[in-house]
């Protein structure tokens, strides 16, 4: 735990004007990033009796190891450079809002010749307009399928339509009249684009238009005693008002709205958004944050802003933004709106009116949001520090294992010998901080001489970055230790600047304990590797599969034995099953792939496509290799310099291993034909 007073700053260096700080620890990790009005006053605030400082700003200030700013020239400024920075070092201290799933969106792709209706989730792409998002995709399908009776777009992918433009057949649809069939040229690109431009003015709130005009149609045709077609508009009519019953009116001035509403305890926070598009609701999402720094309700307001509009430009940022609290610079936050826009944007309250009652409707959303998460986390979070704290106490740790990194190797009768490293923090997996690698030491199988070189690797990079970084202290080393790497011998980061810029490195940051899965052997293994780089302040221990009995390096006869019923016990299995299940996926991808390999491969200028044609002329890679010259020249695309080049790599290559009839044991082989016989 620091002191703040150690790297306070002097009085009179923090300039008073605005600007953004940085908060790092003594990794050189930025664990905390803010803006203020004027820096002297905001940060002044930090560095006072720790007594009188919020619990969670205690932790923060007390982590920290250094502080920094960056002056800019407005608030607005301040503002988009916070966001930056928070995107770009995910701070540990600052509020972030987890979306609590992947909201799916109707998306039109009018980059494309003939533009496609679809349900699309993830980052938008540019070219694509969006509408949304929706709770489930079944209510897109079900939206897009009454609305393709009068507006036929195209809905296939790419792969359908080029097999109905090469086949001259339409699909289905095209058939039974919900698409104007494109790919066979019943419309042509001008016409079928107009559709794709009607059914997004429709989608945005301009429904009225077209409801007259179809209704209009309708009775010309009933006069004109065309009854057929005047039922066909009629139905038409007909789905479209279902379409537009899916999403009733809220407001009646037709406002572009969105709604922001909070619901929050001391702990937590969860946020609900409703969309608001031509008077009706055509989207919702929520978000939940955990409150890592002291923050009120307008704080947490101007965050949600940030994280909803800060990748966002033109009309999904709408006119009015409605929220139950002003952030602290209400004008800065309207400016930094308005330039996403382009356009001016109104923040404001709502006061009265359809407005505030459904601002009510979106704040009892968000209760009922923040009540269920905490339903579901209750539990979680209390046996996560029951477990946490068994495996302290069991394995006499000093502080709880809040970072565990577990390894793993894995192969197949000693061919494509793989590790893996999976990562738990607070008791949960970070796969962002998962890694995997290849044995590279030796040749066969030999797990125990495996978990010794890849530990050895993991930390040598660790220790690497300490140096990079200038975190390594010289200590005496003990008894047949290795050196702390020289700058020299530093690999990719040789060349590289001794300021870190805060952001995660790959390896950087150690564990309070590190889990192999095997018995004693892998544990003395892994206990030597560290004491090999002169590190003695990381925790071993070895979880065996058989009785699932612990294994410390001290303890050559003695486990230690958890109960079955110990959540700690159920932790530590599970951080080595998932070790175990990363290990051998990349050890099965790794198999395929060399599986999958070809004499071809060598072939350098020789792609996919040009092998398979290859493949498709010949038959198969044997009646390839008997070829000639000027047999392979006929294939369309090879060259005479490609030929010569694969006819040299084949007279090269290695005979292939016959296959075996795993059922009978007999050798297959492959007739003039390509065929097994």
């Amino acid at each position: 735990m620091a002191d703040p007073s150690s790297y306070r700053p002097k009085p009179g260096q923090i300039p008073d004007s605005p600007g953004v700080y940085r908060f790092r620890d003594e990794h050189r990790r930025v664990i905390y990033v803010g803006k203020a009005k004027s820096l002297r006053q905001r940060l002044a605030n930090y560095f006072q009796d720790l007594a009188n400082l919020h619990p969670r700003t205690r932790t923060m200030v007390t982590t920290a190891a250094s502080v920094e700013w960056t002056v800019v020239a407005t608030e607005v400024e301040a503002l988009q450079l916070e966001y930056s920075w928070i995107k770009e070092y995910d701070p540990r201290f600052n509020v972030k809002y987890r979306d609590d799933k992947s909201y799916p969106y109707l998306a039109v792709t009018l980059n494309e010749e003939f533009p496609r209706v679809q349900v699309m989730r993830g980052a938008k792409k540019k070219g694509v307009r969006y509408f949304g998002p929706y709770g489930h995709a079944w209510a897109i399908r079900e939206t897009v399928d009454l609305m393709l009776r009068v507006f036929p777009v195209r809905t296939c992918s790419a792969g359908v339509f080029r097999n109905a433009a090469r086949t001259g057949r339409p699909c289905l649809l095209g058939y039974i009249g919900k698409c104007s069939a494109p790919c066979v040229g019943r419309v042509t690109p001008e016409e079928h684009r107009e559709l794709a431009d009607d059914f997004c003015d429709f989608m945005a709130g301009r429904t009225g238009t077209y409801i007259r005009r179809l209704e209009k149609d309708m009775m010309a045709a009933a006069e004109e005693m065309e009854y057929e077609r005047a039922a066909r508009l009629r139905d038409d009519v007909e789905a479209l008002k279902r379409a537009m019953e899916k999403s009733a009116v809220v407001l009646a001035d037709a406002t572009d709205a969105d709604l922001i509403a909070l619901a929050e305890d001391e702990l937590e926070a969860a946020v609900q958004i409703f969309h608001v598009r031509g008077g009706r609701v055509r989207g919702q999402r929520g978000w939940v944050t955990d409150k890592v720094e002291a923050v009120d309700t307008s704080s947490l307001v101007e965050h949600a802003l940030q994280q909803l509009y800060g990748e966002e430009t033109g009309d999904s940022v709408p006119k009015e933004v409605l929220v139950p609290a002003l952030p602290e610079d209400p004008e800065a936050v309207s400016q930094w709106l308005a330039g996403r826009r382009g356009s001016q944007v109104s923040l404001r309250i709502p006061q009265r009116g359809d407005k505030k009652d459904l601002m009510v409707t979106v704040q009892r959303n968000a209760q009922q949001a923040l009540g269920l998460h905490k339903t579901k986390r209750a539990s979680d979070l209390t046996t996560r520090s029951r477990a946490l704290e068994e495996i302290t106490e069991a394995l006499g740790l000093d502080t709880a294992p809040l970072r565990i990194e577990c390894f793993d190797i894995s192969h197949l009768q000693g061919d494509d010998v793989v590790a893996s490293m999976v990562v738990f923090e607070d008791g949960l997996a970070r796969k962002s901080e998962y890694r995997r690698f290849q044995i590279k030491g030796f040749e066969g199988q030999d797990d125990v001489r495996s978990m010794h070189e890849v530990i050895g690797r993991r930390f040598k990079r660790y220790l690497q970055e300490k140096e990079r970084t200038g975190e390594w202290e010289e200590i005496p080393a003990p008894t047949g230790a290795v050196p702390a790497p020289e700058a020299s011998d530093a690999g990719p980061f040789e060349n590289e600047s001794r300021e870190d810029d805060g952001r995660p490195k790959r390896f950087a940051y150690p564990p309070q304990l590190v889990v192999v899965d095997g018995g004693q052997p892998q544990v003395a293994a892994a206990k030597r590797a560290l004491d090999e780089l002169g590190i003695d302040d990381i925790a071993v221990c070895g979880l065996a599969k058989r009785l699932e009995e612990v294994w410390l390096p001290d303890d050559d006869d003695d486990p230690v034995v958890l109960p079955r019923s110990s959540e700690g016990l159920y932790l530590l299995q599970r951080v080595r099953d998932e070790a175990h299940r990363f290990a051998i996926t990349y050890q099965r991808a790794k198999r395929a792939k060399r599986i999958r390999s070809s004499p071809l491969d060598a072939v350098a200028g020789l792609g996919e496509t040009r092998k398979q044609a290859l493949i498709k002329h010949f038959g198969s890679v044997k009646k390839l290799k008997h070829a000639t010259i000027d047999e392979i020249c006929e294939v369309p695309g090879i060259g005479r310099r490609t030929a010569e080049s694969v006819a040299a790599a084949l007279a090269s290559a290695a005979p292939a291993a016959p296959a075996v009839n795993t059922a009978t044991g007999e050798i297959i082989e492959e007739d003039d034909g390509g065929s097994a016989t």
